[in-house]
């Protein structure tokens, strides 16, 4: 059997995600690339593993990495950080064609667009693919009802621009820790997921592993 993918070399591999088997060497090339990979596959197990065991430096030119954050952000902002964890993990559960450059794409907007608050000017750029888009804006939903849920209870600890900046940029940083840069990597969003094991909203679908 010929690989249906490249039409030359054998088949030797079973792939989920086309339900077909394909070469080894198309495997490597096309995943996360051109197949969206179902996260059971062992053969993108083994891949992951390797990534972790040989894992290259961010860019420098990588944006936002040259906030700093405060030291104790993790501490301080625990809830917040839960809270929207949370919601891109069940955003993403919701739409299973979401990617990890999706969830950065939005979370990088999202920080920029609090960065122009601090300084008393609000300037947006959201993303431009629809999916991130829709983050961005679920996301920023998000934000605004804490936000006017603590303003109607007089919290004494209201949320600032900052606060909220250095979340997203935290969040965002954890992002480029996780994922691998491929285009259809959810390695992230699985990432995130799996913080909350017992929310049933995040449930994973059935393994998308037949045997052939």
């Amino acid at each position: 059997m010929t690989c249906t993918i490249c039409g030359k070399r054998k088949a030797q591999r079973f792939c989920p995600a086309k339900g077909e088997k394909i070469c080894a060497v198309c495997c490597g090339k096309e995943r996360e690339i051109s197949i969206g990979c179902a996260s059971d596959c062992s053969y993108l197990l083994a891949a992951h593993r390797y990534e972790d065991e040989h894992r290259q430096p961010i860019p420098p030119d990588t944006p936002l990495l040259d906030v700093e954050l405060p030291r104790d952000v993790v501490h301080t902002q625990q809830k917040l950080i839960a809270a929207l964890a949370f919601s891109v993990a069940k955003f993403c559960a919701t739409q299973p064609a979401a990617t990890d450059p999706d969830v950065m794409a939005a979370l990088q907007a999202l920080a920029e667009t609090h960065r122009t608050l601090i300084s008393g000017i609000l300037y947006e750029k959201p993303p431009a693919a629809p999916l991130a888009l829709e983050l961005y804006a679920a996301v920023g939903a998000l934000l605004g009802e804490i936000k006017k849920q603590q303003a109607e209870r007089s919290a004494a600890a209201v949320l600032k621009d900052a606060d909220i900046f250095h979340v997203l940029v935290f969040l965002y940083r954890m992002g480029l820790l996780r994922t691998n840069g491929r285009p259809k990597s959810r390695r992230f969003i699985e990432f995130l997921r799996a913080q909350f094991p017992q929310a049933r909203e995040l449930k994973k679908e059935e393994s998308r592993i037949i045997v052939p």
